[in-house]
């Protein structure tokens, strides 16, 4: 809770020696201990100027290529604080820098695993003289019992520190009064709106406005794409309004990612349907457009070297975009790696972008990783995964692919959903379900979380999906045995865990009625009411400024569109009042400053949601980054992250969030500065991922730590040049010899069909298909036995 001044619930200092005074061994005082890494010349220095007493540690680095040095308290159980899982502590010293590049770094013993990085809580402004630095830590984690910390000094230059506090916060507030039913208290509660989506749209942009983009472009619609009817619509939940925007391309199926300056890049898009005779698929154009919020309109950019239909779309830590996968003009897969310059706001030519030559598939989720390395974490759309182990760290600079091993059953994780959980400092991916479009099985229930934060990273089995109610063409029954979902929404929330929602047993069939929320801390589900539309190919759910979530969408393989908009608020919205945000003293932020905001009341963490750029379950730019506090009564001061990697330049959500959980409206503030600059106005040639590590007083450098630095899996770099990959043109799951583009009979159908013409025309029956016609002369599934070209007749009932 918030204070006139720090007061903890006890007044004795947890940090032993915090002068310096007492001598220890090793050079070094008492209870502290020399640590770092990387190549870099360094000393550390018991010096006699000290801010009190006669003693203070000096730390200095004359030169650095990488890594950092830092006088830490020892870990050991004689000199590391103890601490209690879910309190939070006040954290103090006394400093002089002479360089930018110095921050406040925690690290953490786990019972069971020992000692391990935590978090970095405050980047210290250069100062010469004696200046004091306070912060408030994160709720500590479960199975943590002490915690050690010090000042990293990451750029040539010295910090000089005494004089080290640390003292537990005040119990929180009581539990609030629930202001809903006890079930909405428990579940939350989801409402159907009114207005429904004009628009058939199956991306979701939140803008840096508030409003909401949502772009169909054909909307999976070959009649409307014949017609050149393409549509987008800019939703205010203000209001309920929508306004529809003229489109100047079929979007269908795009990759979209917010740039630094709050516009919207949009990506390739459907060049053209599926043929009936099979000779050609799904074609990605190379068209690419900018969204502009404030004027509400499309621009062209230049074009991207290759077509991209279904393509990735990761921010990096200058600004840049990167892009792998989908399909080319030709419907051949993409193995052409794309790079958008923030410096130059456009393409690169194929000669400035390092290639692999690997072909991604579609949708492949790239998340970027806190030294700029990209994780894919197997999340993609439609049939199987990529060889091998189906994830994999791809490092641009050296331009090689590392296999990650341990993700459970790789082929059926199409349309599954990864995020990266909160906080992004923690660096741990959680994927949730999946299935297979070809094969068709049920969808299932699988979690799998790794910790980035590893030498050697794996996927971990997490816990099963909560079981719902599944449709199965003839009402909602309960799920049974391992049936899960694919074309799973996940949402970060600003209380810090993830709703699940929406979804589907079957490849465009089947929904599936179940939501439940993530606790990253524990590592558990908890069941909450399901949205009461059906919510599976072509839906998504994304956060609202004001902590509510959207859900749109719903395109069965009968070609029908749920236009229904169903808004969830969470449990948190239901404790009573909620904290506000009073004023934000400055909305364009820098990284490693310290900001101040005000607030009405107590508030116990305040981070950034980076706002949702959504489509096919898949997210990648997603996050959650922690601000940690600096409290003064009502005055609140946030540390900002100095490393772009974890936060890239943007617009965000600013969320205040009290003891309960209960968050405030959020604000929006402007993320860039010297890191990013320095890194956009570099080389762009080369697209250099990761921050830039200059040492300058105006570009400060990210305190980038040594992560998943020690690979065992399978490392392979740039292959022999290729032009595509060749992809069968039933790559989206579909038979074509029946009905028109937008309708999907399964190459497949769903295991408890017999494979007969009765069964097969009883399930496109009770799954509102209609009669369809026969393409051409091929009958693959033998639904019109009689050849009079029409499906599922008497006439082919009887022959069967």
């Amino acid at each position: 809770m918030l204070l006139a001044a720090p007061q903890p619930a006890s007044a004795a200092n947890l940090v032993k020696n915090p002068g310096f005074e007492t001598a220890g061994t090793d050079d070094m005082p008492y209870c502290w201990e020399k640590s770092g890494w990387g190549d870099n010349d360094f000393t550390f220095t018991t010096t006699s100027d000290a801010h009190s007493g006669s003693k203070a540690m000096k730390v200095e680095l004359t030169r650095r290529v990488d890594g950092d040095r830092k006088a830490l308290i020892t870990e050991s159980a004689e000199c590391a604080p103890v601490v209690t899982a879910g309190k939070q502590y006040d954290l103090g010293l006394w400093y002089k820098t002479t360089t930018p590049d110095a921050s406040i770094t925690l690290f953490r013993h786990d019972t069971t695993a020992g000692w391990q990085y935590w978090t970095d809580l405050k980047t210290l402004d250069m100062r010469a003289g004696w200046t004091q630095a306070t912060v408030r830590t994160p709720e500590v984690p479960a199975g943590t019992d002490r915690i050690t910390w010090g000042v990293s000094v990451y750029g040539t230059g010295s910090a000089t520190t005494d004089d080290y506090t640390m003292e537990q916060v005040a119990d929180p507030v009581p539990d609030p009064v629930c202001t809903g039913t006890a079930e909405e208290c428990a579940n939350g509660r989801w409402d159907v709106l009114p207005t429904k989506n004009p628009v058939r749209s199956m991306h979701s942009v939140v803008l840096k406005n508030g409003k909401v983009l949502l772009i169909a472009g054909s909307g999976n619609s070959e009649e409307m794409f014949e017609a050149g009817t393409f549509t987008s619509a800019v939703y205010d939940p203000a209001n309920g309004s929508y306004k529809v925007i003229p489109t100047p391309d079929d979007m269908f199926c795009a990759g979209h990612v917010q740039l630094q300056d709050g516009r919207v890049l949009v990506m390739s898009g459907n060049k053209a349907y599926p043929a009936a005779d099979g000779s050609h698929g799904y074609e990605g154009y190379k068209d690419s457009y900018i969204f502009d919020p404030d004027t509400e309109t499309y621009i062209k950019t230049n074009d991207m070297n290759d077509g991209h239909w279904y393509p990735s779309a990761t921010v990096l830590g200058n600004g840049d975009v990167i892009s792998f996968g989908g399909l080319r003009e030709d419907s051949t897969g993409s193995v052409t790696a794309e790079l958008w310059s923030d410096a130059e706001q456009q393409w690169q030519p194929l000669w400035k972008v390092n290639q692999t030559w690997s072909y991604w598939g579609l949708y492949p989720s790239m998340i970027l990783m806190q030294d700029g390395r990209l994780f894919y974490s197997g999340s993609h759309v439609f049939g199987n995964n990529i060889p091998g182990t189906g994830s994999a760290i791809y490092d641009y600079d050296a331009n090689t692919i590392t296999q990650i091993p341990g993700l459970q059953k790789k082929d059926e994780r199409d349309q599954s959903a990864s995020v990266l959980l909160p906080p992004a400092q923690d660096q741990k991916v959680l994927t949730i379900g999946g299935g297979n479009i070809d094969s068709n099985p049920d969808a299932n229930r699988l979690t799998d979380i790794i910790d980035l934060k590893q030498a050697n990273p794996s996927h971990v089995a997490g816990p099963p999906l909560p079981q719902g109610t599944v449709d199965l063409g003839n009402g909602k029954v309960p799920e049974t045995g391992d049936q899960g979902k694919m074309y799973v929404s996940a949402v970060l929330l600003p209380d810090g865990k993830v709703l699940e929602t929406g979804g589907a047993l079957n490849n465009r069939a089947n929904p599936v009625y179940e939501a439940s929320i993530f606790d990253p801390e524990t590592e558990t589900f908890d069941p909450v009411a399901a949205d009461p539309e059906a919510r599976g190919y072509h839906s998504s759910a994304f956060l609202l400024p004001d902590g509510r979530v959207m859900a749109t969408g719903d395109n069965p393989g009968n070609g029908s569109w749920n236009h229904n908009v169903s808004i969830y608020t969470p449990p948190y919205l239901l404790k009573g009042p909620r904290p506000t945000i009073t004023s934000v003293i400055d909305t364009e932020w820098t990284y490693g400053d310290t900001q101040r905001i005000t607030v009405d009341r107590p508030i116990a963490k305040a981070e950034l949601i980076r706002p949702a750029a959504v489509t096919h379950s898949s997210d990648p730019n997603q996050r959650f980054v922690d601000l940690p506090l600096s409290v003064d009564g009502n005055n609140v001061d946030l540390n900002v992250t100095s490393n772009p990697n974890l936060a890239p330049p943007g617009w965000y959500m600013l969320f205040a969030v009290d003891a309960n959980g209960v968050p405030s409206v959020a604000k929006w503030v402007h993320l860039q500065g010297p890191s990013a600059m320095a890194a956009a106005s570099g080389d762009t040639s080369s697209g250099h991922a990761s921050a830039g590590h200059g040492t300058s007083d105006d570009a400060p450098s990210a305190n980038i730590h040594s992560f998943a630095d020690s690979l065992d899996g399978k490392v392979t770099g740039p292959g022999k040049k290729r032009t595509s990959q060749a992809v069968s043109p039933t790559v989206s799951g579909c038979d074509r010899h029946y009905g028109s583009a937008n309708v999907c009979v399964p190459t497949v159908f769903p295991a408890e069909v017999r494979a007969t013409t009765a069964a097969r025309c009883a399930w496109l029956k009770a799954h509102d298909y209609g009669r369809l016609e026969v393409n051409g002369k091929d009958d693959p599934l033998r639904l019109d036995p009689d050849k009079d070209g029409l499906t599922c007749r008497k006439g082919d009932l009887r022959r069967r």
